[in-house]
């Protein structure tokens, strides 16, 4: 396989972008703006789950849509511009005509074009976990993984949500139902190879899958200290809304 000068710049630019993007601190960002320091309440961490308890819900939600956001971005801008000859080009793609893929590698070359958004992709959520600007500390990365995997497997990452959320409301843990979501994200990847008809042919996308499996590592790691206070029964639960009794 050729591999021209003007792609290997672009591959590490692209590296080295994705990981700053990803280092870009938005449940801090938000604190400040409301006058706080995040890493100063509750759990300390940057993540939207500690901003939704401390600063409120909308508040939470946003931290989790923008975290979400800088996952996607990059991974998603990778997809359309490396693409593998004959297949459709990526998940929710541009309309045709509207980009040209720079970027075209032949079946036999896939692995090149599948590597590369997936680096992009996990050197975003790197990034979250250990931001060049928190002195390589952050969150859990689940929003950010949550974005990378938008961008490259929407279906899959919608049955991942439903798991979530399920999960959450059995569990009431945000903690229980983001590591069971991510020990579920290499089965899910598994099952999606199978049911595209890859798997017997070995096409199926082998850097995603191994993506997976650090994504199910990182969040199961970065969620030790949760698993402790659970063994322990000090984590906190989500507190669902009581119904108004109308009746007097």
């Amino acid at each position: 396989m050729d591999i021209s000068t003007s792609e290997i710049w672009a591959v590490i630019g692209f590296f080295i972008v994705a990981f700053i993007i990803g280092s870009t601190p938005f449940g801090l960002i938000i604190g400040k703006a409301k006058g706080v320091d995040i890493r100063e309440l509750g759990s300390k961490n940057i993540g939207a789950t500690n901003v939704g308890r401390n600063l409120g819900k909308k508040f939470g939600f946003l931290c989790f849509f923008l975290d979400g956001l800088k996952g996607w971005i990059p991974t998603y801008i990778a997809k359309q511009l490396w693409v593998i000859e004959g297949r459709d080009p990526i998940p929710l793609s541009l309309p045709e005509g509207l980009i040209t893929p720079p970027f075209m590698v032949t079946e036999a070359d896939a692995w090149w074009a599948q590597l590369i958004p997936i680096v992009v992709g996990l050197l975003t959520i790197l990034g979250h976990n250990y931001s060049i600007w928190l002195k390589f500390k952050g969150g859990k990365g689940i929003a950010s993984s949550f974005g990378v995997l938008l961008a490259l497997m929407p279906v899959g990452i919608a049955c991942i949500l439903v798991i979530w959320m399920i999960t959450l409301l059995i569990s009431r843990y945000v903690s229980v139902a983001s590591i069971v979501a991510a020990v579920a994200l290499p089965i899910m990847t598994h099952i999606g190879a199978r049911l595209h008809g890859r798997w017997e042919d070995g096409t199926w996308n082998k850097p995603l899958f191994i993506l997976s499996l650090i994504l199910a590592f990182l969040a199961v790691w970065r969620h030790r200290t949760n698993i402790v206070r659970l063994l322990a029964g000090t984590e906190e639960p989500i507190k669902l809304k009581k119904k108004v009794n109308t009746n007097h």
